[in-house]
């Protein structure tokens, strides 16, 4: 091992006095010197800095020594540089020099420095080195180092994001190799480097920006500077809101507290299932809960349309691992429980992190459980939504679904999930546990031990695996603390699977009920990577540690959740050695098992070192201060009790193994330690023989710090712990996931700076982005570069490999994103970029998180009496030390604020806030063999204390107390400002805060300010003489933390507690002046936190000042220190002198507090608060009295205004006096303003005052007038004073005054508006013009022909007939142009992110943008083609040419689907409207129960502004000086108003009776008319369409909040409410933007879209200008219009009912109503004609959504005329129908049955058909019996009578869903017939043969003949024309039917000619027909073969016909054959007589 080291001794000759500090370099390397502090013209630094080098040295390498002045706030300057080349130490191997610095202009200075330098070279001539000091230093040739010139350029010196560290004790710091252009430019000293980066702090880099550009310039050429890393030299702005000031630490546990869910699933259909003439019925199952939907008789395609609601209160986790189950079972009933077809299952997680957190009409694949061989089981098309609590879900629109079904498409699965999923076997693998807690009592135990002798451990062990929703086990190990089971659990699941989470648990075998000991969670998305270099999931074998509650063992454990895995873990509990592998089988494989049920078998041992070579661990802890202690607890003795694992855990950590023949191995047992000490390694055992653990400090007595928190009196003695454990060496795991922590959390901090820099709207939030991803790129390439070292080390699991590959190629990606978009961020686009950047930060800590534990996390317990009260959990890597400094964690060797909290359900809810006890603790963690470093990061300045029997020559015990004698006393000014928002702790809606600030031991408190949100308190806390311990300049880089607690004082009982928040003080010391840009400190805000929710805000400063002792005093302490006493050092005389004075305080009425000083308040200037009083809303009774005379006082920093006394708020609660106004001086930041105060009180007799309610309305920005901005021709962006309503600009967002951007993309019907801004000749520049084109005729024709050419030959009905359309013709239009529109922005959205990828990809291939989008798929094309029109539409300059692709031109309406007011920001144009608030605050998670609180509104608004006003407003004509700035508001006294209530439909109701359904009702209330519409409550529907209007009067003010409700009808009992709406009238009808009765886009006089309104659009118009003074309208010939200075055109015609035409005017006045948003100064975007989509609240479930209802509002004032009737919504009626179906023929059915006698195959043919839904209605045709060649002839008609609903394509059938209904239910389902070809029995069951369904819209056209008709017409089905029969009435030709054989293949299985006939009902009533073949109009027989029907008349025959006609041939032989037999048998029967009468014939 070679080295070089540099002794660097003195640097002498320097001028002037001060600190100093010198930076060594070499090879790149730099190493810092501590700082020499206060050193004059000699620095003695005296300290050795060592390379570890690896190649040899070279004679032409060059030292550089580098000497600074050091300063804490600006940069480090250079005092001058040495260089020299270490020719003569590579030869020789030492040298001693002294020589002269150069400086910037390489001349020669006086300074001068001594050091010594050696050389060790290979062959070892100096010195001995310890290992593992160093870490190999790559060589220079070795390019890995290699690393951009610019990051050097920009200050930092080290190069990398992360810091340095302390090199003060000479361990090694970040290194680097600079490129060689640089390094040969250091050489020569030329380079000055702006920023030493050895204290990172985050002081504001003061840039000198000319000499970095210049510099920058020097480097990068010809860069420009901006794309420099300026950023990266912190930011140039101001000190932003860093970590230094608000430390962020959350107090409360989230997880675990249960949350309010609810999952909506509805189950539309079914398709494809395998299986014949089924009965199918959905299941839904959701953990335990279970629903099924109706059974479907004998069909594979079900059409259910059922919706299901499931509700849980269950902690997120629980929710989220829960599992989704869809079974389809084959004819379930009472009886049996049917057979299962298939399932398909899903986390409830899987569906949580979709996008709206839902699937809509999706398809889930079906798959059989019990045989995975089998394939696919069909569909279900399917809706799922989870809700949480705040979530609202977006429903793509409910109207007709007409989507092609495409299922391959839309699959039930995430993104990035193959469709064909296979299947995979997960191989759990358990091998053993150890450090099991006991779990049962030891009485029982003892009694066995007497009388048998037996000593048994106390649990009985066994592990239980849970994955997608099944449960595997181990065996029981008996008595056993450390079981070995060596068995694997194998799951069978589809791979990649939909459950993200595997749940393995240790649990205690019990005869009563078994318990969880332990559990682990594996995270599957952790441990595999998807991506094309991913790897499957795999794991281990590794221990996986489990945490729970305390391990002492009690009948009743109160934190059992903990084991359970609910919750933050308390305490150590086991850990367990598992693996996880995964296989995808090859389910062809014949040895495969075809079930998925769990299995369980043995594996094989693994061996000990399988999981990494067992290691000494040195834990090391130091209490340097315990405060807050809280007071319940303060009266005992307490100590610290610190464990890691069940090391150090005294009362309940060991339980020992009972067999004493297990002896120790190796360390891994937790046994006592002293039995260990014999198995840690030989060499250390000999120096630390006897080094026992001391985990517990000593106990001590609390000292009282105020009347709520204690502390313990640590001051200089510090107390020490330390333990010695053994852990399997896997520091690596936890490195590599520190490297990647550090750079999330310096990014996070980087981006919340830029978050708070936009917030604040401070200068340059671009550079510190830039500077923000410069450091994430630096990070990642250093990252890369640290994790190259170890990818091929040994003692690894597969899972590390692969993890480590996939980090770095993670990494490496993002380093070159980051670089990729810091050159893409500009000034605008900064919010995009950030929110790109956020994911980088999820996606770094997702992989920061490491899945394979290795070392258990560290517990610290604070005891009393032996009892644990509060506990922190610490994780270990955040400790563990490394000589890296990246791979150290954040909080290894650091002093860090300890909060502890009370274990389990405990910590919840309020005991959950408050702080147990605050430590400051310093931790250190690693191997025992790096143990020397151990105290280094120890605040300095402290004697070590020994313990006593340590004995003198034991050099490396550690030391159980430190005692410094090194202090340094403070002041703290605590400036505390005011806050804001505060959480309401009294009764009356209001608190009386005080601030209780905590400072080390010390505590003060503001003063009380009595009922108030916002207490401006202005009031110093002086805390003198705070002692902190440790060296200066340690406590300026790190201060302590302040605590700062709001408390609301109470009369009686002790204060409540509000919330808190953490900061840190701005640090001067001594010898620091007093002033910028550091001092005075900046007011800032703090988050207050109350547990997890945020109670408000604090505005505040702190400032920690250093009080200088006289020096007197300080020598003579210095001589005290050697006899160990605590130097006592007085502050002399004049010491306080050097701080900035106190001013005394100013204000006589507060005596003796002190005020925030001048240079921290802020700077105020006069404001004038002008206050609109309108009128109070909803007041509740206040103590049982109703309010008769309310009153509003407005207050503002102490200033305020009251309103008038309403005199009888019953009457008119309307103000008579509507503006006045109050001057207050403000602060010039905007950000500071104070909140202002509203109250109401109510005025009783006898003078007293009850306050109602109050609100605060925390930011006046939206509030504040700026003067219109004349030069501005925008009119949007600039805020306005239109004709008075005040116009606010809201920043640079959106302007409140234009709605959101859907409401444009309105697209309009053909004959689109078209704005010509070419101005023509005849007219004024000014003027523009807009024409309306009105010729399109042609167009349309064109279109149509084309319409026609594309649907394949299908005839399209031209024109729709006047008469067919109605209101829903129009409704259902614009429904589809919602869905377009959406889909438009989706893609516009997909393009635009496809675009950004594309961009970045691009940049870094160096290609143009265009280049590659013109290379872009075809795809891009396409969509760029649909999107063309819409982005036309979205400004509104489309040319009339351009149209979307032709629908029948309907007028349309808009459809918004969500509520109005959104749209419209609410409607608070100039009216705004405030909830006041009474009563204590909920203390639920999300403050949910806030609506409770509201006691009433005010309504009115506010208008601030700078004095003085400019003139120019108050000069303007009209101008009313008592309104002041609100100036023609109309009047608020009470108006009579007719309001016409439109309810079209309600969506997805939440069920409300058992059945899963509800019968709804609509009720309306407003004041106190209500209208009930009981009567036509919609029988068991949870979307039923309403379809009403009605009719109420009302009086504005008294009855103007509207209560639109949905009820369920019941029989019996009351109804229930499901959920309602409320809708706030009055701003609607005072609104500028026209709410009263939406503007419809064309104007006709009559027919479905007649005009509503009774004010014609001229009227209206006129009024409009009249109101907004402007000029205007002039109607001019040729159509024309002119409205201040615009010109619009439109057509002049009108048709009435009798088809005459007349001049109008009104098409023009539309024309511009249409486009009022364009009129200057005034324009806004008038409501338009529209249908408002708005969710159901049900106060019992608040939060969550009970469906949505459709609807609008008209009100029209009853002093005008007044309006026509209503328009007619009622639902369409279905038409009735008339489907006449005609049998001719079949051909080719499969022969099923063998004939007896003969075998011959046959089969007795019927059909069957029955339209959906109607299957009790099916018809059969007669039997063509025992046809030989498939062939039947029917001639037999059904005939099928339905009520079809033509807009929305279904059948509608009311039926009772039972005998027990009440009233019929109507469903609506698709139109399709099913034909079915069956072979009839007369004993047995019919057999089914085949089936064909035909969708009645779209099926495919008959064959011509039989030939043909083939399988590819069902087969194809999407790609061949379709016809519908309601357009083609009659059909007929050839279909094939079809069967699924037994591979699951489709095959033909018969043919049928048919003939579809439909007639409307009054045809059906005029030519009626038979069925079957009987009159009317029969049909004739068919012509059968007359075997079909005689064949049981004459067996015989038919057998000789059937012999006959198959046999021919072998017919004629046998009978041949025969004759010859007979031949011959004749023959041989008469030879032998004729022979012997030959032979003995006599006479022969």
């Amino acid at each position: 091992m070679m080295a070089l080291m540099v002794h660097l001794k003195t640097v002498a000759h320097l001028r002037g006095r001060g600190d100093r500090i010198a930076k060594v370099t070499f090879r790149g390397l730099p190493f810092y010197s501590r700082v020499a502090e206060n050193c004059d013209d000699v620095a003695h630094f005296n300290e050795t800095f060592r390379w570890p080098i690896a190649s040899r040295l070279d004679g032409n390498e060059m030292l550089e020594i580098q000497v600074y002045n050091y300063s804490k706030v600006f940069s480090n300057r250079l005092v001058g540089t040495f260089c020299m080349v270490l020719q003569k130490v590579a030869e020789e191997g030492h040298l001693e020099l002294t020589d002269t610095l150069i400086d910037d202009n390489n001349t020669s200075i006086k300074t001068n420095v001594t050091i010594e330098i050696r050389y060790q070279s290979m062959d070892g001539t100096v010195g001995v080195w310890s290992d593992g000091e160093f870490l190999d230093v790559p060589d220079d040739r070795d390019g890995m180092f290699a690393f951009e010139t610019d990051s050097l350029l920009s200050g930092q010196s080290h190069g990398s994001g992360t810091s340095p560290g302390r090199s003060l004790q000479g361990s090694i710091p970040t290194f680097r190799k600079a490129g060689k252009g640089v390094f040969s430019a250091m050489k020569l000293g030329k380079i000055k480097i702006s920023k030493d980066d050895h204290k990172k702090g985050d002081e504001p880099a003061i840039l000198d920006m000319e000499d970095l550009d210049r510099k920058a310039m020097r480097l990068a050429g010809s860069l420009d500077p901006d794309t420099i890393s300026l950023a990266s030299v912190t930011a140039v702005t101001t000190n932003v809101s860093n970590k230094r000031s608000k430390p962020d630490i959350k107090m409360e546990p989230s997880s675990g507290r249960p949350v309010d869910y609810q999952i909506s699933i509805t189950v539309v259909e079914a398709r494809q299932l395998i299986g014949l003439n089924m009965d199918p019925v959905v299941c839904v199952e959701i953990g335990d809960d279970k629903k099924y939907t109706s059974m479907k008789e004998s069909t594979n395609c079900p059409y259910y349309n059922e919706y299901f609601v499931f509700d849980f209160h269950v902690p997120p986790h629980v929710m989220f691992d829960k599992i989704i189950k869809l079974s389809v079972i084959h004819s379930k009933n009472l009886l049996r429980s049917g057979t299962l077809v298939g399932t398909f299952k899903m986390d409830v997680g899987t569906v949580y992190s979709q996008p709206e957190h839902q699937f809509y009409h999706k398809w889930a694949i079906l798959s059989d459980p019990d045989d995975i061989t089998a394939g696919c089981k069909g569909y279900i098309k399917c809706d799922i939504a989870v809700v949480g609590k705040g979530d609202n879900i977006k429903t793509p629109h409910k109207a007709n679904e007409t989507d092609e079904d495409d299922i391959e498409g839309n699959l039930l699965l995430p993104e990035g999930i193959p469709a064909e999923r296979q299947w995979a076997r997960f191989y759990v693998k358990i091998y053993r546990a150890e450090g099991l807690p006991k779990m049962n009592t030891s009485i029982m135990a003892n009694v066995k031990k007497a009388f048998i002798g037996e000593n048994r451990d106390l649990v009985d062990p066994y592990v239980q695996v849970q994955f997608a929703g099944q449960k595997g086990k181990t065996s029981v190990q008996k008595s056993s603390y450390e079981p070995i089971w060596n068995e694997q659990i194998v799951f069978t699941e589809l791979f990649p699977p939909l459950c993200k989470r595997m749940k393995v648990q240790i649990r205690d075998s019990d005869k009563v009920n078994d318990v969880a000991i332990g559990t682990h969670f594996v995270d599957l998305r952790k441990i595999s990577n998807d991506g094309d270099k991913g790897f499957l999931p795999t794991m281990g074998p590794a221990w996986a540690n489990m945490y729970g509650s305390t391990r002492q063992y009690t009948l009743m454990d109160e934190h059992q959740d903990l084991n359970e895995g609910l919750g933050e873990g308390v305490s150590f509990r086991a850990r367990l050695l598992l693996s996880i592998a995964v296989e995808i089988l090859d389910t062809t494989a014949p040895e495969i098992m075809s079930s998925t049920e769990v299995q369980v078998e043995g594996v094989s041992n693994i061996s000990e070192s399988a999981t990494g070579k067992i290691d000494e661990f040195f834990l090391f802890g130091s209490f340097l201060e315990a405060t807050m202690i809280d007071r319940k607890i303060g009266d005992k003795t307490i100590s610290f009790e610190i464990t890691i694992g069940n090391y150090g855990n005294q009362i309940d950590g060991v339980s020992k193994p009972s067999s004493a023949k297990k002896k120790k191995k190796d360390g891994e047992n937790e046994e006592e330690e002293n039995e260990l000490i014999q198995n840690s390694s030989e060499d250390e055992a000999d120096e630390e023989c006897d080094l026992v653990s001391v985990s517990c400090t000593p106990p001590m007595k609390p000292v009282i710090t105020d009347r709520n928190y204690f502390h313990l009196p640590y001051f200089a003695k510090k107390p020490c712990v330390y333990i010695r454990s053994w852990w399997q060496d896997q520091r690596r795991r936890l490195y590599n996931s520190n490297m990647m922590d550090k750079i999330a959390d310096k990014l996070e901090e980087g981006l919340n700076d830029v978050q708070e820099i936009i917030k604040t709207e401070k200068a340059f939030p671009e550079r510190r982005l830039r500077g923000v991803l410069e450091d994430l790129s630096i990070g990642c390439s250093r990252f890369v570069t640290l994790a190259n070292k170890d990818v091929n080390q040994a003692g690894r699991t597969k899972l590390d490999r692969e993890r480590l590959k996939s980090c770095m190629r993670e990494m490496d990606s993002m380093g070159q994103q980051a670089k990729q978009i810091r050159t893409q961020v500009k000034k605008n686009t900064v919010r995009d970029k950030l929110k790109l950047v956020q994911n980088f930060l999820q996606k770094l800590r997702f992989l920061a998180d490491e899945p394979q534990h290795s070392i258990p996390d560290v517990f610290v317990w604070m005891m009393s009496n032996n009892k644990r009260i509060a506990y922190a959990r610490i994780p270990s890597k955040d400790i563990l030390y490394s000589i890296v400094d990246e791979e150290t964690g954040k909080d290894c060797g650091k002093v860090k604020a300890v909060f502890l909290k009370l274990p389990g359900k405990k910590g919840f809810g309020p005991a959950g806030w408050t702080v147990q006890a605050k430590l400051e603790l310093y931790l250190w963690l690693g191997l025992n063999k790096q143990r020397k470093d151990f105290l280094n990061g120890l605040p300095n300045g402290f004697e070590e204390i020994k313990a006593a029997q340590a004995g003198p020559g034991l050099q490396s015990v550690p030391p159980v107390s430190l005692v410094y004698n090194m202090k340094q006393v403070f002041q703290l000014r605590a400036h505390m400002y005011q806050a804001r928002s505060l959480f309401a702790a009294d009764s009356s809606g209001l608190s009386d805060p005080f601030a209780r600030v905590f400072f080390s031991t010390h505590s003060q408190v503001t003063e009380v300010l009595s009922e108030t949100l916002c207490p401006t308190w202005d009031q110093l806390l002086v805390f003198d003489d705070v002692e902190l311990f440790g060296e200066a300049s340690e406590l300026r880089d790190d201060p302590p933390i302040i605590v700062v607690e709001i408390y609301d004082q109470d009369t009686v009982g002790k204060a409540e507690f509000i919330g808190r928040t953490f900061a840190k003080p701005t640090i001067k010391m001594c010898d620091e002046h007093y002033g910028p840009p550091r001092f005075p400190p900046q007011l800032e805000y703090y988050q207050v936190y109350r547990g997890n929710c945020t109670a408000g805000e604090l505005l505040a400063a702190f400032e920690l000042l250093q009080i200088p002792f006289d020096e007197e005093a300080i020598r003579r302490a210095l001589i005290a220190v050697h006899n160990f006493a605590v130097p006592q050092i007085k502050i002399g005389q004049g010491g306080r002198a050097d701080l900035p004075p106190l001013e005394g305080p100013t204000d006589s009425e507060r005596g003796p507090i002190l005020p925030v000083p001048l240079g921290i308040r802020p700077v105020l200037s006069r404001y004038r608060i002008e206050v609109l009083f309108w009128g109070l809303r909803d007041l509740k009774r206040i103590n049982l009295a109703q309010v008769d005379r309310p009153r509003v006082d407005i207050e503002c920093a102490g200033r305020g205004v009251q309103s008038v006394l309403i005199q009888n708020y019953k009457k008119n609660p309307n103000f008579s006096i509507l503006v006045k106004w109050f001057e207050v001086d403000l602060p010039e930041n905007e950000l500071l303003h104070p909140p202002l105060n509203i109250r109401v009180v109510d005025c009783r007799a006898f003078g007293r005052y009850i306050l109602v309610g109050s609100h605060a309305v925390t930011s006046l920005r939206r509030f504040i007038y700026s003067t219109p901005d004349k030069t501005s021709n925008n009119w949007a962006t600039a805020a306005k004073l239109m004709n008075g309503y005040m116009v606010l600009a809201n920043g640079g967002s959106q302007p409140r005054s234009s709605p959101s951007l859907s409401s444009r993309t309105f697209s309009r019907p053909a004959g689109d508006i078209t704005v010509n801004m070419d101005s023509e000749p005849s007219l004024r520049k000014m003027d523009t013009v807009v024409k309306l084109d009105a010729t399109e005729e042609e167009s349309d024709k064109e279109k149509k022909k084309k319409k026609k050419k594309k649907k394949g030959g299908m005839d399209e009905d031209d024109e729709p007939d006047e008469r067919v359309l109605d209101w829903w013709s129009k409704y259902f239009a614009s429904i589809e142009t919602l869905k377009e529109t959406l889909r438009a922005q989706e893609m516009a959205q997909a393009e635009a992110e496809e675009r950004e990828d594309l961009e970045i990809a691009a940049e870094a291939a160096d290609i143009k943008i265009d280049d590659l989008l013109l290379k872009g798929s075809k795809t891009n094309q396409k969509s760029k083609e649909k999107k063309g029109s819409k982005d036309k539409k979205k400004g509104l300059a489309a040319d009339g040419s351009e149209k979307r692709p032709v629908k029948a031109k309907v007028d349309e309406l808009l459809v918004y689907n969500k509520e109005l007011e959104s749209e419209y920001g609410n409607f608070e144009d100039w009216l705004h409207t405030f909830n006041l608030y009474r009563g204590k605050a909920g203390d639920d998670d999300e403050h949910a129960l806030d609506d409770d609180r509201i006691v009433g509104r005010f309504k009115g608004s506010l208008c601030m502004y700078k004095l003085p006003l400019s003139e120019e407003i108050t000069r303007e004509a009209g101008f009313d000086p008592n309104m002041g700035m609100f100036q023609s508001i109309p009047h608020n006294d009470p108006i009579n108003v007719l309001v016409r209530v439109f309810v079209v439909r309600a969506t997805d109701l939440h069920p409300a009776d058992i059945n899963g359904k509800a019968d709804p009702y609509i009720v309306i209330k407003l004041g106190k008319s209500e209208v009930k519409d009981k009567e036509n409550y919609i029988s068991k529907q949870l979307n039923p369409v309403f379809g009403k209007s009605f009719d109420i009067e009302a009086t504005f003010p008294m009855e103007s909040m509207l209560t639109v409700s949905v009820y369920d009808w019941d029989l019996v009992g009351t109804d229930d409410l499901i959920g309602e709406t409320k809708i706030d009238l009055e701003n609607r009808f005072y609104s500028k933007y026209r709410a009263t009765c939406g503007i419809s886009s064309n104007y006709s006089v009559h027919g479905y879209n007649v005009w509503r309104d009774p004010m014609k659009p001229s009227q209206i118009l006129a009024k409009l200008c009249k109101e907004g003074k402007i000029d205007g309208p002039h109607y001019g010939p040729g159509g024309k219009v002119k409205v201040a200075n615009r010109i619009f055109t439109g057509p002049t015609e009108i048709e009435d009912e009798n088809g005459l035409k007349k001049q109008t005017e009104e098409h023009l006045a539309l024309t511009v109503l249409n486009h009022w948003e364009e009129i200057p100064r005034v324009g806004c975007k008038l409501v338009p004609e529209h249908v408002e989509t708005r969710p159901l609240l049900n106060p019992d479930k608040p939060g969550i959504e009970q469906g949505r209802i459709e609807m609008w509002v008209d009100m029209f004032p009853m002093d005008m005329p007044a309006p026509g009737p209503a328009i007619d919504i009622s639902p369409r009626k279905p038409k009735r129908y008339e489907l006449r179906v005609i049998i001719w023929n079949t051909d080719e059915v499969i022969l099923e049955d063998d004939d007896y006698f003969t075998g011959e195959k046959s089969s007795d043919i019927f059909v069957r058909g029955w339209l959906k839904g109607q299957q009790e209605d099916k018809q059969d045709t007669d039997v063509h019996y025992h046809s030989l060649t498939g062939e039947g002839n029917f001639n037999w008609r059904f005939v099928f009578p339905f009520d079809y609903l033509m807009a929305e394509e279904k059948i509608v059938i009311s039926k009772k869903e039972s005998m027990f209904s009440w009233d019929e239910t109507e469903y609506k389902i698709p139109p399709r017939l099913t034909l079915q070809v069956w072979d009839a029995d007369h004993f047995s069951a019919d057999d089914f043969l085949g089936a064909i369904e035909l969708d009645l819209n779209r099926f495919p056209r008959g064959a011509k003949t039989a030939k043909q008709c083939s399988l590819d017409m069902i087969r194809n089905e999407h790609e061949l024309p379709t016809i519908s029969i309601f357009k083609q009435k009659r059909v007929k030709g050839w279909w094939p039917f079809v069967a699924r054989d037994e591979n699951d293949e489709m095959e033909l299985t018969g043919k049928v000619e048919a003939e579809l006939h439909l007639v409307t009902a009054e045809e059906a009533e005029k030519s009626p027909v038979g069925l079957g073949r009987n009159e009317p109009d029969p049909l004739e027989k068919p012509n059968r073969p007359s075997s079909s029907m005689s064949w049981l008349l004459s067996p015989v025959r038919t057998m000789c016909i059937l012999a006959w006609r198959h046999y021919k041939l072998h017919c004629v032989v046998l009978l041949a054959a025969v004759l010859g037999l007979l031949f011959l048998g004749l023959l041989f029967f008469s030879l032998p007589s004729e022979l012997s009468h030959k032979l003995f014939n006599p006479a022969g």
